[in-house]
Order: structure tokens, then sequence, then C-alpha cells
């Protein structure tokens, strides 16, 4: 007996027939969940900051400690080696403690951690130290974060019917590119002004702030105080599984652990493995623009740490607002009666297309020339982000925290390979030439995998 899938069917009020009592309580609905999806924008824009605090400061920094480049790619990597191991821990958790809690100890966690980078000269006396306190530190920083985007799924799943899904997943991970547009410029003068260590300390600061902050405005939609009985019946109606956190914890708690059986059903699935490959090679081209990104335009373009942290800005306001279209798009095909799996799966592989433009800058000289053919490459990036509406749209109900931290899991495994094969490519090549041309063609793959092994998406339900 194989595992099988169902279509989810969304609510669509648009194309119903209403009754005037009903429209009467679809105007009166309160809208509580575009609060929690802005709360998950701000958190996941700080996530995406701390994760890049050291590609804004790495030229400094590396030139002040006489870090080469290939060190610098293992310190980049580190991030990737515990936000992957730590996944699947940290889905058990979500379906166990819910997302509210977990989430909360995740934001103080990695921002004390990020604190802690600021004052490692006060600690370490040779370049050999210093590697190993930076990696070691970013590999706390990754485990701390690796609750953070299976819970954003999670809670997108929980508050929005799955005709508002994709764009709502579209927004929050579109802040990975607000977080550079807002902060890389910040960050880069902090540096310039302040020098690095600054950098470290004002990110921890803040997001032990948000920590707080989370506590305060967080909730599931069954127990949110203010939430109306119309808002709660139209998005338990299209879709949302409003009840997440309450079934989810007691089936976690009665079985005591992981049921990895199931991770086993989900590895066994054609359709999910296709979506994991797809992610991984997704969040190569994410990776490379956190990391070596800034590296690049500084050494390969000549730009200064100031204007290499104002240029990056112009990629990430276009991958922004890719992300956020390609999430308008995917849900008004929805509505329009496309299928879910056309609307999901066109605007990917339109953006990942676009994406490979990126290797024309290996043939071109001209930096403001370059920030644009970078620019319309994040943007396709941007536009084809829509991996964890997918995984919401796909994820058993009894395991949604387990399920998005698997999919997390393959996906940032391209946190530890793409630093490290850059720097290497780097070092042997003498220039970033090879490493375009690596990251533009995890792009064609991930079209590979949407077009030919992916298939129908469809909500994947566990064999018991």
């Amino acid at each position: 007996m194989t595992p099988t899938v169902t279509a989810e069917r969304p609510a669509d009020a648009a194309t119903s027939s209403p009754s005037s009592s009903s429209q009467t309580a679809s105007a009166a609905r309160t809208k509580k969940r575009f609060g929690i999806l802005a709360m998950l924008f701000m958190v996941t824009t700080i996530n995406y900051a701390d994760r890049a605090t050291l590609a804004i400061t790495g030229p400094v920094l590396s030139k002040e400690l006489g870090i080469d480049s290939v060190a610098m790619g293992y310190i980049f990597s580190a991030f990737g080696w515990s936000y992957v191991l730590a996944q699947l821990p940290g889905g058990w958790l979500l379906d166990r403690f819910g997302s509210k809690r977990v989430y909360a100890w995740s934001i103080a966690l990695w921002s004390v951690f990020t604190l802690l980078q600021g004052g490692i000269t006060f600690v370490t006396a040779t370049a050999g130290s210093a590697v190993v306190a930076l990696f070691a530190l970013r590999l706390l920083v990754g485990a701390g974060e690796a609750p953070s985007f299976p819970a954003n799924g999670r809670i997108v799943a929980s508050w929005f019917p799955a005709n508002e899904r994709g764009t709502a997943s579209a927004i929050f991970n579109s802040a990975q590119y607000f977080a550079t547009v807002l902060f890389s410029p910040l960050m880069a003068w902090i540096t310039h002004t302040w020098g690095w260590h600054a950098v470290f300390a004002f990110m921890g600061v803040l997001g032990l702030a948000f920590a707080f902050l989370w506590m305060k405005t967080i909730y599931s939609p069954a127990t949110h105080p203010t939430i109306n009985a119309a808002e709660l019946d139209y998005i338990s109606q299209g879709g949302a599984l409003v009840n997440m956190d309450q079934a989810a914890a007691a089936n976690t708690k009665a079985v005591g652990g992981p049921r990895w059986n199931y991770i086993g059903q989900l590895l066994s699935s054609r359709m999910m493995m296709g979506v994991y490959i797809g992610q991984y090679c997704i969040t190569t081209l994410t990776y490379f623009f956190l990391t070596w990104f800034p590296v690049y335009l500084v050494k390969e373009r000549g730009m200064s740490i100031l204007n290499a942290g104002f240029a990056a800005a112009a990629p990430a306001i276009c991958g922004f607002l890719g992300g956020v279209l390609g999430g308008i798009i995917s849900d008004a095909l929805l509505r329009r009666g496309a299928s879910l799996t056309l609307a999901r799966k066109t605007p990917i592989v339109i953006g990942m297309l676009l994406s490979t433009s990126m290797i024309a800058c290996n043939y071109v000289s001209d930096s403001t020339l370059v920030v644009a053919i970078m620019a319309l490459a994040f943007f396709g990036k941007g536009l084809g982000a829509l991996g964890w509406a997918v995984v919401s749209d796909t994820s058993p109900k009894e395991i949604s925290g387990l399920s998005g931290a698997l999919f997390n899991t393959f996906g940032n495994t391209a946190a530890i390979t793409t630093p490290i094969v850059i720097g290497y490519l780097i070092k042997g090549s003498g220039s970033f030439d090879a490493a375009l041309v690596y990251v533009a063609a995890n792009a064609l793959v991930a079209v590979c995998c949407y077009l030919f092994v992916v298939g129908e998406i469809k909500r994947f339900e566990l064999r018991k």
C-alpha cells in the first residue's frame, strides 16, 4: 500500500453565491491574519539580516583577522551545517509545543549568538583561533534559526485559506530581499563608521527586542483574543488548519517523538522529492546572494564596502518585488480557476529561467550594468521562490512542522555547499566567472525538477 495524495479545494467567495447574510459576515470579519503576516515579515527580515551580517562585514573582518577566501567559505557555511542538522528536531518541537513558544526561543537564541560574534577579538589572538570562534558562533546561530521557516509555513497554513496562501508565503519569503534593502546599506554604514564589531551588537540587541514583541502579538487562530467568528469561519472554510497547534501537540505528545516512518513516506514520494531537490537549487541562489555577492562586488568589481552595501540593495529590491509578484500571480491564477499545479509552477519556472541571466555578468565590465543584470536575475529568483507555498499545499496535516523541516533541510543544505564550492571555484580560477555559472546551473535544475519530477501538486496523505 502506498501513500496517497488528495487535492485541496480552496474556497473562493468571489465565485460562490453569497446571500445577504454572508455578505454582511464578510464585511464584518476581522483581518487579524494580516497582522500575523506583518509580524512574520518583520521577524523574517531580522532573521535574514542576521544571516547576512558576515557577508557585509566579511571583507573588513577577513582583512583585519588575516582570513583567506577558503577559510571564509567554511565560516560562511557554518550556519548551514547546524541549520540543516537542527531542522528535524526543530520541526518536532514546533509540532509538540506550538509555533509561538518555540519561535520566541529561536529568535532570542540566534540574537544572543549574533551579539557574541562582535566580541571575538577579545578572546582570540590568532587568525586560526578567530576562524574557530567565528565558525562555532555561526554554528550556534544556525541552530537557533532552525525552527523559523518551518514555523512560518505552519503559521501561514493555519491562518490563510488556500487562495491567499501563495501571496502570504511569498510575502514572508520576500523578507530575505527586504532585509538586504534595509539592512545592507545600514550595516555597511555601521561598519564604515564604527567598525564591524558594532554590526553584530546592533543586530543582536534588535533581535532580542523582537523576541519580546513576538510573545505579545502572536497567537493561533483558535486562541487569538480578538479574532471574530466571521474571519475564523472564512479561513477555516478556505482550507486553513486553524486548530493545527492544538491537534499536532496532542498527536506528538501521544507518540512521544517524531514518527520516523512518516519521514520515510515523504522521502519515497516523487512529488515531495521533486519539491525538496528544487528547493535545494533555489536556495543555492539565496546563499550566493547572502554570502559571496557583496564580496563579489568588492573584490571582482572594485567597489568600496560602503558602495557595495548600497549596490546590493538594487537586486534585493527587485528580488522583493519579484517575490511578492510571484505569490500574487499564483493566487490570481487559482482564483481564475487554474489548477493548483499550474498556479504554483508557472511563476517558479519563469522565475528560475530569468535567474540564469546572471551568467551575462561574465561578459560585461561596467559595474552599473553588472548590478542591473543581477537585479534581473534576483527578480527572477524572487518570482520563483514559491517553495513554502507548495509546502503549505502539500504537507500532511498531522506533521506539518516536521514536513516543513524536512523541506528546509534539503533546501538549506545549499547553505553548506554553496559558500564552500564558490570559495574553491574562486581560489582555483582567480575570478567569480565559474561561480556564476554554477549558481545559474542550479536554477536550470530547479526548472527541470518542477517540470519533470514533481507532477501534480496535491496534499500528501500519510499511511497510518
